[in-house]
């Protein structure tokens, strides 16, 4: 192994070792409660595999952007606009019709919030970081308004609209004490499933991934790289919207100011860390799903929850330094 890289590994964990140790909390100590919080009962998978679950279907939406030479940076923006399109369709329409409805509204709002994006980075060269970023404050700030506003439940002071009728939710799978995981999450493993397969077995895929890989010899091969830049940034919306969808419907069973805690920043590190391969968005996600509750678990012990943050920028640069000096010595 490269010494610069030990060298890194090493300060990473030593700026870890140090937060935790001025916060007057024994780093093993740390680290045992974020294990047992994750992983040390049933409550603890609990909360990790739910964690897991929108990260699941945002890793798979940014991955799918990824591979067509796109940083959907706004990923978090079309996770919000698509919770309220299915919190607004929900409470019209009750029962599984509900559901389904909702779900169909909140992926046309996740695309929608994705095409001005995509139009300005195909048709006029715009860069799309900027563009998703500028959309994400928007989305939020017009979200929140509308929660507070029309939208706010009867007799609620707090931005937030009202609680969906039981019918009108996702069940949960398993539910044994402790312990539930609900439908959710096995949609989440089908949006992993599917895109890994629309990159290995359709047509479409092969010229996303190609048009990602190297636009101008694309363009040279027949591909028409505009409209696969432009579909490409409308699917990945629209499986943001998918998550905001299934948050509503399986967590929340409302949409309030605080519906993201930053899921879809978060799923660009997923993506980045599957490494091109859709089916480690699967790992990946777990392991930032088991970090987010671990860290929380710490907080009981007086550690900020905000190492969370700490942790996941480490776990990122460590894999990147990794990949980058082996894709500098294959290349």
């Amino acid at each position: 192994m490269n010494l610069k890289l030990v060298w890194l590994i090493v300060a990473g964990a030593g700026l870890v070792w140090a937060v935790v140790a001025s916060t007057g909390t024994p780093p093993p100590d740390a680290l045992r409660e974020m294990f047992s919080g994750a992983f040390g009962s049933p409550q603890g998978w609990r909360e990790t595999l739910k964690e897991s679950t929108p990260l699941l279907v945002l890793g798979a939406s940014v991955f799918l952007a990824l591979k067509a030479g796109l940083f959907n940076i706004g990923a978090d923006g079309q996770f919000v606009v698509g919770g309220l399109a299915a919190a607004v369709v929900g409470l019209r329409v009750t029962g599984p019709g509900g559901v389904v409805l909702g779900t169909l509204a909140a992926c046309l709002a996740g695309s929608a919030w994705a095409l001005l994006p995509g139009w300005i980075k195909a048709y006029r060269g715009g860069h799309e970081v900027i563009t998703t970023i500028m959309m994400n404050n928007v989305g939020r700030l017009a979200t929140t308004a509308l929660a507070a506003g029309v939208l706010r439940a009867p007799g609620q002071q707090n931005a937030e609209t009202p609680l969906l009728d039981a019918s009108t939710t996702l069940p949960n799978v398993v539910q044994d004490g402790a312990f539930r995981l609900n439908w959710a999450f096995f949609i989440g493993l089908v949006a992993v499933v599917v895109t890994a397969l629309f990159f290995s077995r359709t047509v479409a895929g092969f010229e996303t991934a190609a048009t990602g890989s190297n636009s101008r010899a694309s363009l040279f091969a027949g591909i028409d790289v505009r409209r696969t830049t432009l579909a490409a940034m409308l699917v990945s919306g629209a499986v943001a919207g998918l998550a905001g969808a299934l948050q509503v419907f399986a967590v929340k069973h409302q949409f309030n100011a605080d519906f993201s805690p930053g899921y879809g920043f978060d799923a660009l590190g997923v993506a980045l860390l599957a490494a091109g391969q859709a089916w480690f968005v699967i790992p990946s996600a777990l392991l930032f799903g088991a970090l987010a509750r671990g860290t929380s678990a710490l907080s009981i012990m007086g550690v900020p929850k905000g190492l969370n943050g700490v942790l996941l920028g480490l776990v990122v640069l460590v894999f990147a330094a990794v990949r980058y000096r082996k894709e500098a010595a294959n290349g």
